[in-house]
């Protein structure tokens, strides 16, 4: 360096990293410095400290940009650092730093790289020592990359759990004292709550003893590839990495997608004051445009009448001719609700979800918290309205806890199963029957359902409507279905847990007609039979065998009495890829008149029979 007076900037830096691998702290690197400043003879303006940050690019560092900017005030000239890389580890900023020190005149000086910024020998060394440097880095990240994809890949989430999960061993799973919160958040948006409604509901109810939920907050959950199973790495550096099925998911992949589809729908300038049936259901056949929702009002009968107009077409539908031409879809899709979302389901789901143990030893850390609060409490480390408040916030989560046991309880105790889906469905179907008038006075049928519960089922179950142009009107062509409906219910009923309609030619006593029966899949002789003493507790049922041909697709069985009436319809063998010309089949019937009725009429409605001993069979 040339005879000009060294006024230097002492320059020291270090990361949580740098810390653990070298051992060059802050303390000690000023000591280092200071001392070779006295025996070069510089005077030392300023110690320039920037904690906990790393050097590369990018990196708010602001001790060092304090650094710079006095150099061009002239209040040093000189830059003392430890080694180069406490600088930077990029070849490109180091450029720039040279560059600023041609510009300002100013050195650099390192203690432990023998680094000279006066002359080009000097300058052609730095480079070489921090491309060095910059491969260094790039190595360790790439090694670390390495690492962090393997651990992620196993489940270990390198990140703060999210709300509805917790880490055990580094892994990241699902909270049972949270993870309910996750899923109401997910349902409800599904069937049509905006995210400004969701929060509010939240605030109304106090979850988790909080009324600053935000609609941000419920957006930023719903857009979180975690709860379905899924992570992505790198979002803000814009490398993401996609890994799928890395922890135990909250939600369905289908019920996950669906809610981002949902995103457009749920937004805020769809909220209307009047509640519309298929809102959102319905498009343009000509022009392909969402049909918007209309009502008007007749004060004579006080009635409103609604319907669904394309702004640009200039045609409407009327509201109740779309209910009638799809009135067995919805009514079969409200029976589907009443017996499998609402009632099995939520015991089965419940059961598995809420598993006593693991509960209780929530319970038990939770009380050890509390305690170790009121601890903290009787030592004044906070005040009376912080401990009553934390309290709160505990025997809250507790008392929570506390109702996710009983409920598991009173399911055990219930004992229901899928096997008794079909049995409920079809005691439903005879009673329907039986006792037309009793079966509409204790169960609600589609027409008995007020207009919000409607929306709410259509919303749950139906994607679109398909609508076609006929003689300038439009009509209903195709209902489809949302993607979690179908995969629940086909899941059902390949399992032969449910039925379906189907449209079968039926040979009855030597006639033939093309009628729609209830049909389910294939089960053991054993279930079949189950369900056959099942019904007969209740009701006088029979059971006939027959034959379905493949190549006319008739199905032969009977002959049956007069008034007999078929219950459902279902494979007595398994059909193994086609290769038979005809199947086994069976059909269950019951008298059409309420005669035969063996229990009180109130228990077919409000109970099932409990399963038959194999003695009996």
């Amino acid at each position: 360096m040339n005879d000009e007076k060294k006024i230097a900037g002492l320059y020291i830096r270090v990361s949580t990293e740098d810390q653990a691998r070298e051992g060059f702290s802050l303390p000690e690197q000023e000591k280092r410095l200071r001392a070779m400043c006295e025996y070069k003879g510089y005077e030392i303006y300023k110690v320039y400290k920037d904690a906990g940050i790393s050097a590369k690019t990018g990196n708010k560092r602001p001790a060092f940009e304090e650094l710079l900017q006095d150099i061009k005030d002239r209040k040093c000239n000189t830059i003392v650092v430890l080694k180069l890389d406490r600088l930077t580890r990029s070849v490109y900023d180091w450029e720039n730093i040279i560059k600023f020190l041609e510009e300002n005149n100013a050195y650099l000086d390192c203690a432990n790289d023998d680094i000279n910024t006066t002359n080009a020998n000097g300058k052609m060394i730095s480079r070489i020592l921090m491309s060095v440097s910059q491969q260094e880095i790039e190595r360790t990240s790439e090694r670390t990359k390495v690492g962090l994809s393997g651990a992620i890949k196993a489940g270990h989430i390198p990140a703060r759990a999210p709300l509805g999960y917790k880490h055990v061993d580094r892994l990241l799973v699902p909270d049972p004292l949270t993870k309910d919160i996750i899923i109401r958040i997910f349902n409800l948006y599904f069937e049509g709550c905006t995210y400004v409604k969701i929060a509010k509901i939240y605030n109304e109810e106090k979850v988790l003893g909080k009324t600053n939920w935000r609609d941000t907050t419920i957006l930023k959950i719903i857009s979180n590839e975690i709860y379905k199973g899924d992570y992505v790495s790198g979002k803000r550096s814009g490398n993401s990495v996609y890994y799928e099925n890395v922890v135990e998911p909250l939600v369905s992949k289908e019920l996950w997608e669906n809610c981002q589809v949902q995103k457009k729908k749920n937004s805020r300038n769809y909220m209307r004051t009047q509640t519309y049936l298929f809102l959102q259901k319905l498009k343009c056949p000509k022009c392909g445009r969402i049909l918007a929702g209309g009502a008007t009002h007749k004060v004579k009968n006080d009635k409103w009448y609604f319907y669904y107009r394309c702004e640009d077409c200039k045609n409407n539908i009327k509201e109740n001719k779309i209910e009638e031409a799809i009135m067995h879809i919805l009514n079969d899709i409200f029976e589907y609700d009443s017996v499998v979302n609402e009632f099995f389901l939520p015991v089965l789901k419940n059961k598995l979800e809420n598993p006593k143990d693991e509960l209780e030893e929530e319970i038990k850390k939770l009380n050890n918290k509390k305690k170790r609060l009121k601890e903290g409490f009787v030592n004044e480390l906070f005040t009376i309205e912080e401990f009553k408040e934390e309290t709160e916030k505990i025997d809250n989560l507790i008392k929570d806890l506390e109702e996710k046991i009983i409920s598991n309880q009173q399911a055990e105790q219930l004992n229901f199963t899928v096997d008794d889906i079909l049995l409920k469905r079809d005691m439903d179907y005879i009673n329907k029957i039986k006792l037309p008038l009793t079966y509409h006075a204790f169960e609600d049928c589609w027409p008995d359902l007020n207009r919000d519960d409607k929306a709410d089922i259509v919303m749950r179950y139906i994607d679109d409507i398909e609508l076609e142009e006929i003689n300038n009107m439009y009509v209903v062509k195709k209902v489809n279905f949302r993607s979690t409906f179908y995969e629940d219910f086909k899941m059902l009923f390949n399992q032969g847990y449910i039925d379906c309609k189907r449209e079968m030619l039926v040979d009855f006593n030597g006639i033939q007609t093309s009628v729609p029966v209830r049909y389910s899949e294939f089960t053991s002789i054993k279930d079949i039979m189950q369900n056959f003493y099942r019904l007969n507790e209740c009701y006088e049922v029979n059971l006939y065998k027959g034959t379905f041909y493949k190549d006319t697709e008739k199905l032969d069985i009977g002959p049956i009495l007069k008034d007999e009436v078929p219950v459902r319809i279902f494979p007595l063998q398994k059909d193994n890829n086609g290769n038979e010309t005809f199947i086994s089949m069976g059909m269950f019937t019951t008298m059409n008149n309420p005669n035969d009725i063996k229990v009180n009429i109130r228990d077919v409605f409000e109970t099932i029979p409990d399963n038959v001993t194999e003695e009996n069979f």
